[in-house]
């Protein structure tokens, strides 16, 4: 299994904009899921803070989201947007889960 959270934090004028554009990957995700892959996101309290989580059974089944035409307007779109704190992308080790991918 592959594990990945993705942290960052937004202008506060961007954040319903943001918002937006992941529920667009949702959707789209939804529409075309790709088999073997769980992906979320979040917010902290303070409403500017993302955080991404993509959980996959393998390296393959996690790079299949850079295919997603929503998902890639989706980074662009938060590129330009200057974030205050850029996205920052770490690997998560399983320790145990309820459920299987």
């Amino acid at each position: 299994m592959k594990a990945v959270r993705v942290r960052y934090r937004v202008q506060a004028e961007y954040v319903e904009q943001n918002k937006s554009n992941i529920r667009k990957v949702m959707d789209a995700l939804r529409q075309n899921p790709i088999e073997g892959m769980h992906y979320a996101s979040f917010t902290l309290d303070d409403e500017q803070t993302f955080i991404h989580i993509n959980m996959a059974k393998d390296q393959d089944t996690l790079s299949k989201l850079q295919e997603v035409d929503e998902f890639n307007r989706f980074r662009e779109a938060l590129k330009a947007s200057n974030p205050i704190s850029p996205p920052q992308s770490e690997n998560l080790n399983l320790v145990a889960a309820a459920f299987d991918l």
